[in-house]
C-alpha cells in the first residue's frame, strides 16, 4: 500500500539479539492476557529470540506504547501490538512517530488491518510471521496528524461504535453482537451533519448522516466500493450517505452485507489525497466527535484528512507482487 507520495524513512535493520517490545492490551481480545502472554513466551523461547511483555490497561496504552517505541528505536528492535484494531492504532501511532518497526498479533473481532496485510489471526501463526518476516512500508492515513490504519469517520459511525462497545460489554465480543448493535443503532435518530469539504481548489457544501474515510482495502471491498483499488495508488476513500429514512438505512445495511453498497444512489464515494472538513458555519475550533480504527475521540475543527508522507514499517509477509498484503488474506 506504499505509494510514490510517501517518503522513504526505513528504520535500521532489526537486531535479532534486541528484545521485541510486546504491548499487550489487558482488556482486548477473546484470550486472557496471561494466556496470550504464555503463548508469546513459549514461541520466543523456541525461536531463541528475546522479548519483553508490557501489559497495559486501556488508559495506559498510549503512554506504554510510546515508551516501548522509544526503547525499540534505541535498541534497533520492533514494537509489537497485541490486541484489536484500537490497540494496534495506539501502538502504530507511537511506532510511526518514533520511526521504529511495528509488529502485530491481532486479537480483535474483525482484525481488518492484520488481514489486509496477510497476518494470520491465529496467535502462533502470527508469531511465526513476526519472527521470520521483515518490515515493509504500508500507507498511513492521518486525521489532524493522528494515525488511522483502517478508517476514520464522523457522524453516525462514531455513534455506532460507542453503541457496539456497550453491547460487547453486556453480551460479549462476537461478529453477531457487532451486527446486532449496528442494527439497533441504525434504527435510532440520526443527526444530520452540515459540512464544507475542501479538496485542492474545490469546495462544496454537503449534508450527510456520516462521513467515512477508508484506508483499508479489505473493508472497502467487503461492502462493494470501487475506491478499494485506489488505496494502492496512495489515495484514501471517502464515503457519504445522503439523508435517508430508517427503511432505506436498513436496506443500505443489507447492501453492505452483500457487497453492493457502492451501487446505491444514496451513497456517494470518491478518492482523494488530502481533504479538509469543517462545519458549514465555519466554526473553527468546534469540538467534533471522530472515530478512528474503532476508537472514539474529540477533535477540533477543521479536520484534515490526508495520506501521511511517511509510511509505517510493518513486519509482514511479502505477497506475489512484492508489495503489500492483499485483501482477502487468510484469517
Amino acid at each position: 500500500m506504499a505509494s510514490s507520495a510517501t517518503t522513504a524513512r526505513h528504520p535500521a535493520p532489526i537486531d535479532p539479539a534486541a528484545p521485541l517490545q510486546f504491548v499487550i492490551n489487558a482488556a482486548s481480545g477473546q484470550h486472557e492476557p496471561a494466556t496470550i502472554g504464555q503463548v508469546i513466551e513459549d514461541a520466543l523461547r523456541l525461536s531463541g529470540r528475546p522479548g519483553e511483555l508490557l501489559f497495559s490497561r486501556p488508559d495506559q496504552l498510549s503512554t506504554i506504547a510510546q515508551q516501548a517505541a522509544v526503547t525499540a528505536f534505541v535498541r534497533r528492535s520492533a514494537v509489537v501490538a497485541v490486541g484489536g484494531d484500537g490497540t494496534i492504532n495506539a501502538v502504530a501511532q507511537a511506532a510511526h512517530a518514533q520511526g521504529c518497526a511495528l509488529g502485530v498479533l491481532p486479537q480483535g473481532t474483525f482484525n481488518y488491518f492484520a488481514r489486509t496485510h496477510g497476518i494470520p489471526a491465529d496467535a502462533l501463526q502470527a508469531l511465526q510471521t513476526l519472527l521470520t518476516c521483515e518490515p515493509m512500508p504500508v500507507q498511513v492515513g492521518l486525521v489532524n496528524d493522528h494515525v488511522f490504519l483502517v478508517n476514520a469517520s464522523l457522524g453516525l459511525y462514531p455513534e455506532l461504535l460507542q453503541d457496539r462497545e456497550a453491547f460487547k460489554t453486556r453480551f460479549g465480543r462476537s461478529r453477531l453482537v457487532a451486527f446486532g448493535s449496528a442494527l439497533v443503532s441504525l434504527l435510532g435518530v440520526h443527526r444530520l451533519l452540515k459540512l464544507r469539504i475542501e479538496r485542492d481548489v474545490d469546495s462544496r457544501d454537503i449534508s450527510t448522516t456520516t462521513l467515512f474515510i477508508g484506508n483499508n482495502r479489505l473493508q472497502l471491498e467487503q461492502v462493494g466500493l470501487a475506491q478499494a483499488s485506489a488505496l494502492d495508488q496512495g489515495c484514501l476513500a471517502a464515503v457519504m450517505l445522503r439523508p435517508i429514512g430508517v427503511l432505506a438505512m436498513l436496506w443500505l445495511l443489507l447492501r453492505g452485507s452483500f457487497g453492493t453498497l457502492g451501487e446505491s444512489d444514496t451513497v456517494e464515494s470518491f478518492q482523494f489525497h488530502r481533504m479538509v472538513v469543517r462545519p458549514r458555519l465555519g466554526w473553527d475550533g468546534l469540538r467534533v466527535k471522530v472515530a478512528f480504527d474503532g476508537e472514539v475521540n474529540w477533535m477540533r475543527a477543521p479536520l484534515e484528512f490526508k495520506v501521511s508522507a511517511t509510511p509505517l514499517y510493518l513486519i509482514k509477509p511479502m505477497t506475489g507482487d512484492g508489495a503489500t498484503g492483499h485483501a482477502g488474506a487468510s484469517t
